[in-house]
């Protein structure tokens, strides 16, 4: 939420809220955390691995880093099990929940509008391949 100040432009009812707003878009708005907030609603508690194989084609230090950032930021649990070889799970939390919630609204739109998103997009090249 913004007020309009004439000479500074926008400017955020509340700071410390938009700058948490900011951040939280900047981290869940990337495709891996989208795709692993996917796959854990789609099947539930996974193993480390087999996040990976659902979401395919991610490196093993990326699909760390982003699993241990949505730990940080509450969006996942991971509950380690002292085996060996030691097992670990993850799942969303009711928080993670609701922000796939959220973001199954993209996918719909996605879904809704494709056909003309991609005659937009050839529309665009057929118009700058001239240039």
């Amino acid at each position: 939420m913004y007020n309009w100040d004439d000479r500074k432009g926008a400017q955020p009812l509340d700071p410390a809220l938009d700058g948490l707003v900011k951040d939280i878009i900047g981290k869940v708005a990337d495709k891996w955390t989208m795709l692993i907030l996917e796959a854990l609603a789609d099947h539930g508690t996974l193993r480390f691995s087999d996040v990976g194989r659902k979401v395919g084609d991610i490196s093993q230090k990326m699909l760390t880093k982003t699993l241990r950032q949505m730990e940080e930021d509450g969006l996942v649990q991971r509950v380690v099990h002292p085996v060996i070889p030691p097992h670990v799970d993850y799942s969303l939390t009711e928080m993670g929940g609701s922000l796939g919630g959220a973001f199954c609204g993209v996918w719909l739109w996605a879904e809704a509008h494709h056909a003309q998103i991609e005659a937009s997009r050839k529309a665009f090249a057929a118009r700058n391949a001239a240039v």
